[in-house]
């Protein structure tokens, strides 16, 4: 049976725009629109310039108005302007909604009000409609939804930059979540790369602050892999086998037969949002408790195995009763080689125990590289994030903006010229990590939980070449 959607959002829902399900299916036209090149950098471009242009505006008046003042129009744009961002990257879709969904998961760098609003792009993307996917599921399928499940929900439970899931469930009883890949998205990607790729070439002339292009690289290796649901699927059980002596961790389990490169079918998993303080506290979780496991499981995959999820935003991990945790979404994971692995667990030993020289060793055998040589900029990097991981820091958004300001002044006379790409899943996931840490506000001693990953061996398989 196909349960038919109800329609539109509930009235009353809460939103982050005016944009809702019935808006998206009255203007499907316009991402087609979008998805021309030349469209897409022009809307994309307009967008931006028009955002700096308010904030530079602003910044004009400041001067005529008083603190107060100040303040109160600046938060007031903030608003106006991360309204304007998830409106935008709504319509655009791709790679535009995941750079939404990172801003709005970093509530340690960006504005609380950008926060606020873009945080729903974790799980309230308007999804789309179900006569455009249904046809491409029977494709990837090979049959009618029919002859696969007993039950398939159209509304689907979630809905992403390239991907939307479905609640079903097959024939022999089991509920499933099936993962589809939006048709044609691997165009849509392509342009948005060039998109971000001509961004980062103005950056670079404009506005330097560090080496993006490696950033790109990076970004550009991975995101295919993101909508090759086989590769996902892959991903998925090598996890899983990396944490297997882990219970209070749940991977959904891939159901093989009925998974295709644009279709994933797994376990369904039913849990609380690990942000979802109130429900988690009412269900009698440990928050606590949890919050420690993301970090030391996190932690775990990557310095003892060198092999993680890179994407541990709030929408993608979900606490289950007994204090478990549960980790779905696997399109984005990273192995690292061995040599970068060797070489960034000394340097994070290095950082932890204020052993500055021995950084600047460790940060040239990673791959990076100061303008002039030397060093300060290396040690002003351990001192940062030496700072930012000490919960009393990352609780803190003054002393946050502080750690950033000292940083960034440390680099200013040697800047940095050359960084490896594969120090940045590594950095997202830091940084989601302690954007999670400042959302709930409770402490976690990441210092202690990373020195005790990166002092202790990592496996022969993390370890082994070819």
């Amino acid at each position: 049976m196909v349960a038919e959607r109800a329609g539109a959002p509930r009235r009353g829902a809460p939103t982050a725009s005016r944009t809702t399900q019935a808006d998206w299916e009255g203007f499907e036209l316009l991402p087609q629109l979008l998805e021309m090149r030349p469209l897409r950098f022009a809307y994309a471009g307009g967008l931006v310039a028009s955002i700096l242009t308010g904030y530079k505006l602003l910044s004009l008046r400041r001067g005529r108005l008083s603190q107060e003042e100040y303040q109160d129009r600046l938060s007031s744009y903030h608003t106006r302007s991360a309204r304007q961002i998830y409106d935008g990257v709504v319509r655009l879709q791709g790679l535009m909604i995941k750079i939404g969904q990172t801003i709005g998961s970093r509530p340690d760098t960006f504005p609380e009000e950008y926060v606020r609003v873009l945080s729903r792009l974790q799980d309230q993307v308007p999804p789309r409609s179900w006569q455009s996917m249904r046809p491409h599921i029977e494709r990837q399928l090979g049959r009618p939804i029919e002859d696969v499940f007993l039950e398939f929900n159209t509304e689907p439970v979630a809905a992403a930059s390239l991907a939307q899931v479905y609640k079903a469930r097959l024939k022999d009883g089991r509920q499933v979540a099936v993962k589809v890949v939006y048709p044609n998205i691997e165009r849509l990607v392509d342009t948005d790369l060039k998109l971000l790729r001509a961004v980062i070439w103005l950056e670079s002339r404009l506005l330097y602050s560090f080496p993006l292009e490696p950033a790109f690289q990076e970004l550009a290796a991975n995101i295919p892999l993101e909508v090759d649901m086989l590769h996902e699927a892959c991903s998925m059980e090598r996890i899983a086998s990396l944490l297997a002596d882990r219970p209070e961790i749940v991977i959904p389990s891939v159901v093989w037969e009925y998974t295709s490169d644009r279709v994933l079918t797994m376990e369904y998993i039913d849990g609380i949002k690990v942000t979802d303080l109130e429900r988690g506290i009412r269900e009698g979780l440990d928050i606590k408790k949890l919050s420690r496991l993301v970090v030391e499981v996190y932690v775990e995959l990557m310095l003892k195995h060198g092999h993680f999820h890179a994407d541990p935003h709030p929408g993608n991990l979900f606490a289950l009763p007994s204090d478990r945790l549960a980790i779905v979404d696997f399109g984005l994971t990273k192995r690292l080689s061995p040599q970068f692995l060797t070489a960034f667990k000394k340097m994070i030993r290095c950082i932890f125990t204020h052993d500055d020289e021995g950084v600047v060793e460790a940060m040239e055998e990673a791959g990076f590289r100061l303008k002039q040589g030397g060093g300060d900029g290396f040690r002003a990097t351990a001192e940062f994030f030496r700072s930012m991981t000490n919960p009393s820091t990352y609780r803190n958004r003054e002393l946050m903006d502080a750690a950033n300001e000292a940083w960034v002044k440390g680099l200013k006379p040697n800047p940095m010229m050359e960084m490896p790409g594969e120090i940045i899943l590594p950095m997202r996931v830091f940084g989601l990590i302690l954007g999670l840490g400042f959302t709930t506000g409770l402490e976690v001693d990441v210092a202690r939980i990373v020195l005790q990953y990166a002092t202790e061996p990592s496996t022969e398989e993390a370890l082994a070449t070819g």
